[in-house]
């Protein structure tokens, strides 16, 4: 297997693209090279089959979705409320649409880990690492709630989301940001 670290990294940003564009089954070595523009094969040098590709996809996707050292910090310096966490759910929400391909991605691996047990049991890792270390981050900060405020929120956030970027027009006029508040302030008790 080649060890050129920032072209194996390039690869994998090049199969979330394909992903997000063309699903699972669009997901092949001959894809990958192409959308990364290096020569046919190249892909198969670097994964030795397509389940090594997802598997590292789903890494790769939270890399990309994990915000800079020290963002969470900072963002968490104001006086823990609910009006708080519906600013934080907003910026994760513009995090994620900025990231519009990563999460398309995430929502073809999840379909793919339907079938797939391998990957079913990488991307739960992956996913309850996730959801773990945000309900740990609203703990210790102090904001209103308990670990079942922030698994209700990851429902109606990755719900929400799922809408927003597949069906952007089921909720009407209203925005994603007065749907975000709606969310918050139903779910977060006011402390």
């Amino acid at each position: 297997m080649a060890r050129n670290p920032e072209r194996r990294t390039a690869l994998l940003d090049a199969a979330i693209e394909v992903l997000a564009d063309e699903g699972a089954r669009g997901l092949t070595f001959r894809a990958v090279d192409a959308r990364a523009g290096v020569p046919t094969g190249t892909s198969s040098n670097y994964f030795r089959d397509r389940d090594q590709v997802l598997s590292q996809v789903a890494d790769r996707i939270f890399v990309r979705l994990t915000p800079e050292p020290g963002v969470i910090d900072a963002s968490l310096l104001p006086t823990p409320s609910r009006a708080l966490v519906v600013e934080l759910m907003r910026r994760l929400a513009e995090r994620l649409a900025a990231e519009r391909t990563c999460y398309l991605g995430l929502f073809e691996l999840r379909l793919e880990a339907v079938r797939r047990p391998e990957l079913r049991t990488q991307l739960t890792k992956v996913l309850r690492a996730d959801l773990d270390e945000n309900v740990r981050l609203h703990l210790a900060s102090g904001m209103p709630g308990d670990a079942d405020t922030v698994r209700l929120l990851y429902f109606a956030l990755t719900g929400l989301l799922l809408d927003h970027f597949t069906v952007p027009g089921l909720h009407g006029d209203r925005d994603l940001d007065e749907l975000i508040e709606t969310v918050v302030t139903r779910i977060v008790p006011d402390a």
